[in-house]
């Protein structure tokens, strides 16, 4: 998928489909809530953590909803460095402040610093999530322009899908049936006069699908902040298996005609784990019935994954499960919790990357940026080890005794760190016999060594690395005079 940033168009419907004429709005009221966004941005480099990349401009689109809050997406102002608005009638740029950002659901709202902004302005309401078959009108921003660009097309889908701002989050998305250029993310979709969905991104598989985030989620996310801090969405943390199979059902006992999903994995750390257990069979959630190929009836247009009813809690509200174990139906209640042990596979913004060097040699903790930078660099010889662990860290319960994976995924070359290849893209057991559990770990007995050599034990790896200490650190000085990391 694609974002929806720095193109001419946010939607350009292709020309088959009727003329929407149920569709009515006052195009003069919204024009008035709809935003310009200029962002300059500087993103921070996994691969090379000293540094930054270069800065970018792009644009966007947002829409106020009131209380001087502009909402748009959050993959718009990400690793901004300054951002500056516009409405429509106006000439002047506006600075912004960042409020809230949601990485999880690539939302953010803004607040315009000058009064003067608000004047003569509008706000937007919410609406709820439109019908299959109906028609909407969406609205942004051309780049390089000033001018409101006004769209219609038709919903064709509601599906849980995954937002690829953060590349591991699914949420309800609303598909649209249009030939969607890279444009205005952040845009609102108006039906009747009410937002009923953002544009955020596009397929670059097939032609003429692009992606709403809802409504749903929307006030999903107004309602978190509304304590001024965002706490993200929380984690049922389980794995299940349809019952299509007559034979399976049978086998594991399942009354004939009760609907419902295998449990396959229940994760550590999760909402369910130490309630749900692997083989129970689920039969509703909430009291909404659960089908063989588990989805639940989210409107009569359609059905969705029954984990978007745990994507409507917030921690510490109740989830309840129907449940068929040891041959008896059976009820299961726990409170809904966010797992923290996701977040170092998602795409991290706004926040440089910490590392360690010693003697040239580079770690860092395991995040999917650096897996993403480390793929990239064509240095990969051996890096199964990790790549494994990454995707296994939560299932195979890694993450009940550390933090973190500290990986050794790049050298800079210098005299003291020759021998060292072997052990590149390895991840780092302990050093000098002490665990290494985080990068703090590895940072603090570094500092607090005062040892001849530092022994570095890596991961299934009998022989250790070792390095004299005192050269290491004489070494680093050079290094980073030389490698401009001063």
């Amino acid at each position: 998928m694609q974002f929806l940033k720095s193109g001419l168009i946010v939607l350009v419907f292709s020309l088959h489909f009727p003329l929407f004429s149920e569709e009515k709005s006052d195009f003069d009221h919204v024009r008035k809530a709809v935003v310009q966004i200029k962002v300059y941005s500087q993103a921070f480099s996994a691969f090379t953590p000293w540094a930054t990349d270069g800065v970018r401009a792009s644009s966007g689109t947002g829409f106020l909803i009131g209380n001087k809050r502009i909402l748009t997406n959050a993959h718009v102002i990400s690793n901004a460095k300054y951002v500056q608005v516009q409405r429509y009638n106006q000439t002047e740029w506006y600075r912004v402040k960042i409020l809230h950002v949601a990485h999880d659901c690539d939302l953010a709202v803004l607040e315009a610093e000058d009064p003067e902004f608000y004047k003569d302005s509008t706000d937007l309401s919410l609406g709820e999530i439109p019908e299959l078959n109906s028609s909407l009108i969406v609205v942004g921003y051309p780049i390089g322009g000033n001018k409101v660009s006004v769209t219609r097309g038709i919903v064709s889908r509601k599906e849980q899908s995954k937002y690829e701002h953060s590349s591991v989050d699914s949420h309800l998305v609303l598909q649209v049936d249009a030939a969607i250029n890279p444009g205005n993310s952040g845009g609102p979709a108006i039906q009747n006069n009410k937002v009923v969905g953002v544009a955020f991104q596009v397929a670059t598989k097939g032609e003429n699908i692009g992606y709403l985030i809802p409504t749903k989620v929307i006030r999903h996310f107004l309602k978190d902040i509304e304590d001024g801090k965002y706490d993200g969405y929380v984690e049922l943390g389980i794995g299940t298996f349809n019952s299509f199979n007559t034979s399976l059902r049978k086998v594991k006992g399942i009354p004939e005609g009760l609907e419902g999903v295998f449990v396959t994995r229940i994760l550590p750390n999760g909402s369910a784990d130490g309630y749900l257990k692997e083989g129970d069979y689920l039969t509703e959630i909430d009291g909404l019935a659960i089908g063989r190929n588990g989805t639940i009836t989210l409107d009569k247009d359609a059905r969705v994954d029954f984990t978007e009813t745990v994507d409507d809690k917030y921690s510490g509200e109740s989830i309840r499960f129907k449940v068929f174990r040891n041959g008896k139906l059976i009820d299961v209640e726990f409170k809904a919790k966010r797992m923290p042990d996701f977040d170092f596979m998602r795409n991290r913004y706004d926040t440089a990357f910490d590392y360690s060097m010693i003697g040239g040699l580079l770690f860092q903790e395991m995040s999917r940026d650096l897996l993403g930078a480390w793929s990239r660099s064509g240095n990969t010889s051996g890096g199964s080890q990790f790549l494994y662990r990454y995707d296994y860290f939560i299932e195979d319960g890694i993450g009940r005794t550390k933090k973190a994976d500290v990986v050794l995924y790049r050298k800079l070359a210098h005299p003291v760190n020759s021998s060292s290849d072997y052990f590149l893209n390895l991840v780092l057991e302990s050093v000098n016999g002490e665990p290494i559990n985080s990068l703090a770990d590895l940072k603090r007995i570094i500092a607090d060594s005062k040892s001849k050599f530092l022994k570095l034990k890596f991961l299934n790896i009998d022989l250790p690395l070792i390095m004299d200490r005192e050269e290491t650190q004489k070494a680093d000085s050079q290094i980073r005079s030389t490698y401009g990391l001063e």
